[in-house]
């Protein structure tokens, strides 16, 4: 039995095309992935990633699922650690997502981009796939808001404020902040952390 086929018999085959699917889109682009050269790379039958993908759409799904699963532990980690202030695990949280998003460009942009987000009920292709990368995406926003209605119990957030607003605040800042450093529009990626802590300075005005 080969590597390959044995890695299928036992049921990793599913995430051995998607990490050879990560690091195809980190080299090419979304653009370069297809179901073909996934099989190709991966050492299977042209057939075998059908198996687990229904199609192109499925795959980028997945791939992004995979992304958000991935965030969501990390900023999970960070809003539940009892050892820092909350101020600290606030702080933490927001440069944990802008070094996320610096450090997987490609993968950043397919976890939100149009792609995935801007599909009518005709061309939605794998509806179970889309519906999954979506969870997984709220998932990942909800520990913020975990995260601002824990600031809220400690009293450092105002009892009349709204804990999904600030977090959903907090997040375009965020995407803001690190779509306009990939593109490099208006400011450097050493800017990063002064232009975080001074947003975070906004929102403990809010609080205050």
């Amino acid at each position: 039995m080969t590597a390959t086929s044995n890695l299928y018999h036992h049921g990793n085959l599913r995430q051995s095309l998607l990490d050879n699917s990560l690091q195809l889109l980190r080299a090419e682009g979304s653009e370069a992935l297809s179901l073909r050269r996934l099989a190709e790379l991966t050492g299977v039958s042209r057939a075998a990633p059908y198996h687990h993908f229904k199609d192109k759409q499925a795959l980028l799904a997945a791939v992004a699922e995979q992304g958000f699963v991935e965030l969501a532990a990390l900023l999970q980690q960070l809003v539940s650690d009892e050892q820092i202030a909350l101020e600290q695990r606030l702080q933490q949280a927001v440069l944990g997502y802008l070094d996320f998003a610096q450090a997987q460009p490609a993968l950043y942009q397919l976890m939100f981009g149009q792609t995935l987000w801007q599909l009518d009920s005709s061309t939605l292709g794998d509806a179970t796939s889309t519906t999954q990368f979506q969870r997984a995406a709220k998932d990942c926003f909800r520990q913020y808001v975990h995260l601002f209605e824990r600031l809220q119990a400690a009293g450092q957030l105002a009892a009349s404020s709204n804990a999904l607003r600030s977090a959903q605040l907090l997040w375009a800042t965020l995407h803001g902040l690190a779509t306009l450093t990939r593109d490099g529009a208006f400011f450097t990626r050493s800017d990063l952390a002064e232009i975080a802590a001074h947003a975070l300075a906004q929102f403990a005005r809010a609080r205050a």
